[in-house]
């Protein structure tokens, strides 16, 4: 006969199977305890997920699951760490549904095995609102070598990886406000690609680097800022999936979201004109795509986003914003 509370039951048949690191103690205790490796620093990022705000409430469970894990991982990229493990506080509603949480677990443990980052710990809770889930999770990187906001130089190339715009076009498909029936642009909404496979090569070239999780825009603003340098992109630079290229063909206006609208998860980074070759061919042996988009110049003004006759583009709003 199972034991404890009906709270009790729900992480032993649920959470309890992620319990696979030795530090969560098999969730028979308070807390979890890790050791990071010799000469090595821990780099620490919280990102939650709200039903009806980051995801649909129909959306698949198990994506969701995927998503609550990887909008953490994208950050630890970017930053040059390696995944070490991670927190989950989850709060569901009274009438929730054991088919969606299993299927959330399910999404979330096989995520957790293929990038190596093993539920410690966490929390469980019922609320009156929608359902809401909050990851803390736990890299390391050899002491002292965090790629952080604040390096890039005048001069530096600032590069992208993958596509941008996607995710941004992707939640105006799933509103019905655009059409794409190939699934892709709703697909990369749905579930981020982390890119934990150009870690390493963004702590060996890169001299800044971030996420771009509000838009390209508005992130390149926040690193320029630290940073005390200015930019100029070439938005025909940027790069595009073939879905985006063909919503952008039909509606040129379609670019304000792409460079604004957030929730690409791509890295955005510099990198210093001796080291680009390197840096390009290190990230293809890393088989992760990555662009150059514009140089870093001096000024203490948000970077130019220019078309193609040299304008610069102007922006209502260049990130997404909760508040």
């Amino acid at each position: 006969m199972a034991q404890g509370s009906a709270e009790d039951r729900l992480i032993a048949r649920y959470f309890k199977p992620l319990a696979k690191h030795p530090g969560a103690f098999g969730f028979t205790d308070d807390a979890a305890a890790i050791t990071p490796p010799a000469g090595h620093d821990l780099v620490l990022k919280t990102d939650g997920l709200i039903a009806g705000v980051h995801f649909f409430p129909d959306d698949p469970a198990e994506g969701v699951g995927r998503k609550a894990l990887r909008v953490n991982l994208s950050d630890l990229a970017a930053k040059g760490a390696a995944p070490l493990g991670f927190l989950l506080a989850i709060a569901l509603p009274k009438d929730f549904s054991e088919e969606w949480l299993a299927g959330f677990v399910r999404g979330l443990g096989a995520d957790a095995d293929a990038y190596g980052c093993p539920l410690l710990g966490g929390d469980t809770d019922s609320t009156p609102g929608p359902i809401s889930i909050s990851v803390a999770a736990f890299g390391v990187v050899p002491n002292g070598t965090m790629v952080k906001r604040n390096g890039a130089k005048v001069g530096d190339h600032v590069f992208v990886s993958g596509t941008i715009g996607d995710a941004a076009l992707g939640l105006r498909v799933r509103k019905g406000e655009l059409a794409d029936t190939t699934g892709y642009l709703v697909s990369r909404y749905r579930v981020p690609q982390p890119r934990t496979a150009l870690a390493e090569t963004l702590r060996a070239y890169a001299s800044a680097a971030m996420d771009v999780s509000d838009g390209l825009v508005g992130d390149l603003t926040k690193l320029c800022a630290v940073s005390n340098v200015s930019a100029d992109i070439e938005v025909v630079r940027v790069p595009r999936s073939e879905a985006a290229e063909r919503a952008l063909g039909s509606d040129c206006e379609l670019i304000v979201p792409i460079l604004t609208g957030g929730e690409d998860y791509e890295v955005l980074c510099t990198v210093a004109p001796g080291r680009v070759a390197s840096f390009q061919s290190a990230a293809a042996q890393a088989g992760v795509p990555v662009a150059d988009i514009g140089p870093i110049v001096e000024g203490n003004v948000p970077p130019r986003f220019l078309n193609p006759e040299g304008q610069p583009l102007t922006f209502l709003q260049t990130a997404y914003s909760h508040f």
